[in-house]
């Protein structure tokens, strides 16, 4: 699908009126972070499932303790 010109500017001039001018840059910042928001958890769940189908799980084992900074006596 490809959006010639003439295509573009009607988008733009129906956005400008249905939005208005001062209120179009939240909306395309809020539309912003929706998209990222989403790709983020996708590729969450797209790393999960590919994790669970090679069988690499990150568990450690219990009473390993490295991440919380313990003593080095």
């Amino acid at each position: 699908m490809h959006l010639g010109v003439g295509e573009i500017a009607l988008l733009i001039v129906l956005a400008l009126v249905l939005f208005g001018a001062k209120r179009l840059p939240q909306v395309g910042r809020a539309a912003g972070e929706a998209i990222r928001e989403f790709k983020a958890a996708f590729d969450g769940i797209r790393k999960t499932k590919t994790d669970e189908e090679t069988g690499d799980t990150k568990e450690t084992p219990a009473g390993d303790d490295r991440t919380s900074g313990g003593e080095n006596s």
